[in-house]
This record gives structure tokens, C-alpha cells and sequence, in this order.
């Protein structure tokens, strides 16, 4: 499973963006997918994942009520709607595919290059 993410920009605060994560390979539409930033200084986070039926979602405490995440197999793409943006959100995005169709947040097994995101205040 090979995933690219894009969508990525400069953005005020308050505004929105939406990512896409498009992925190759018959599998991906059984994988759980998920959304993780990686902050100048941070450590990776965990942002939103979705399972493979589309039917359950997770989110980090900080972007719930103001991020969701969703899939369209039949177009292997997974996309994070972000809305009212904050300067915290500023973070490099990965999309990322797991073979766990039990837990949201296990091990992600396949990941794609990330696409930037600045939110500017």
C-alpha cells in the first residue's frame, strides 16, 4: 500500500482546509486509516482514524468537535475536514494505514509523506 497526502497550505485562523490521503493498492479498502501531525519540536501525534467501513472514528481530545474524518473506497482516498483551525494546528500531516481493524489507535503499518499545515494568527 503506497499512501500520498495532500492538501496541505498556509491558512488564517479560524479557517479551513481539507486533507486528502489518496492510496494504491486493493487492500487499503480494508485498513483502518488515520490522520497523525508531527509539530516544529514535537513528537508525532495522534490526530483521527477511521475504520475501514468508515462506521467508527476516533479523535485526539484536541481537535474533536472541530475535525472529521472520512473514506470513500471506492475512490481509496481518505480525507480530514479541519475546521476552526487554531495556531496549534500547525503541524506536518500523515496519513497512514493500519492492518488492525479492531483499535483505532494501534500499530500503523504503512504511512505516507506528510503535507504542512500553517495556521497563522
Amino acid at each position: 500500500v503506497q499512501l500520498q497526502a495532500f492538501g496541505g497550505g498556509l491558512v488564517q485562523a479560524g479557517g479551513s482546509l481539507r486533507l486528502s490521503c489518496a492510496a494504491s493498492g486493493d487492500t487499503f479498502t480494508t485498513y483502518t486509516s488515520g490522520w497523525f501531525r508531527q509539530a516544529p519540536g514535537r513528537e508525532r501525534e495522534f490526530v483521527a482514524a477511521i475504520t475501514w467501513t468508515g462506521g467508527g472514528t476516533d479523535f485526539a481530545r484536541s481537535v474533536k468537535g472541530r475535525f472529521t474524518i472520512s473514506r470513500d473506497n471506492a475512490k481509496n482516498t481518505v480525507y480530514l475536514q479541519m475546521n476552526s483551525l487554531k495556531s496549534d494546528d500547525t503541524a506536518v500531516y500523515y496519513c497512514a494505514a493500519s492492518k488492525d481493524k479492531n483499535y483505532l489507535r494501534g500499530t500503523y503499518d504503512y504511512w505516507g509523506q506528510g503535507t504542512l499545515v500553517t495556521v497563522s494568527s
